[in-house]
Parts: C-alpha cells; sequence; structure tokens
C-alpha cells in the first residue's frame, strides 16, 4: 500500500491535485469577495437598499432591529439573505467551471478514429474481406 501511494505520489497527480486545490480555494475567496463586495450591493440598492447580509427571520419571538443583535442575545435565526448570496457564489463558480472545461474541451486535439483496413470483395459471396485475406470468412472461399 505505501509503496502504491509512493507510486501516486511521485507520478504527480498528488501535485497536480494539490496545486488544483489551492487555486481553487484561493478562487473561491475572490468570487467570494466578488459577489458580497461588488454584486450585492448594486443589488440592493436596485431593490430599495436592502443589506443582503442582514436579511434573516426571527425564530425566536422576541424584536430584533439587526442581526448582530439577534446573534448576541442567542436567538434562533434564519440567515436567508447570507444563504443567497452563497447560492450566487456558488452559480458563479459553476459558470465559470462550466467555461473553462468546456474551452479546455475544444482545445484538446480530438483522437482520431483507426483507419479501417483496405478491403476488397469476395467474388463469391460479395461481402467486404480484407485485402490481405486469401480465405474468405463469410463463405470460406479462397480468394486471389
Amino acid at each position: 500500500m505505501l509503496k502504491e501511494f509512493k507510486e501516486f505520489a511521485l507520478k504527480g497527480h498528488l501535485v497536480d491535485l494539490a496545486v488544483g486545490f489551492i487555486i481553487g480555494g484561493a478562487f473561491g475567496k475572490i468570487v467570494s469577495s466578488f459577489v458580497s463586495d461588488v454584486v450585492m450591493p448594486p443589488l440592493g440598492l436596485l431593490l430599495g437598499k436592502v443589506d443582503f447580509s442582514e436579511l434573516f427571520i426571527n425564530l425566536s419571538g422576541r424584536p430584533f432591529a439587526t442581526l448582530a443583535e439577534a446573534k448576541a442575545a442567542g436567538a434562533p435565526t434564519l440567515n436567508y439573505g447570507m444563504f443567497l448570496t452563497a447560492v450566487l457564489d456558488f452559480l458563479i463558480v459553476a459558470g465559470v467551471m462550466f467555461i473553462v472545461v468546456k474551452q479546455m474541451n475544444r482545445l484538446r486535439k480530438p483522437v482520431p478514429a483507426p483507419a479501417a483496413p483496405p478491403m476488397k470483395e469476395c467474388p463469391f459471396c460479395l461481402s467486404a474481406v480484407p485485402l490481405k485475406a486469401v480465405r474468405c470468412p463469410a463463405c470460406t472461399s479462397e480468394l486471389k
């Protein structure tokens, strides 16, 4: 098992995976900042000066003016504004990943189909026979 792991690590797959993971984490932070700092404020302004990070449903029955007050009091809340922000983060990351994968697939060279062997026709049964064949596989006639 240790030998298999050593082979796996030395082939470079582990390093590729680690680099992808680190870049993905950094990209996620950039997208989160983009959504919360660039997209959501103008969207909130368009929707009537709404701060999405302050949208919540108070489940305690006691009135709270802000989410911070509710959290300080230990009141249970449904933070649907933060959830909407997280959904938008996910949609942006998924969209970007879709575009990246689509472009990578487009740039990847297509694998050519194997060339069909040259064929000839059997004079007796008219079936297709490889050019170098000396006997027809369909009717077993000898070919010249």
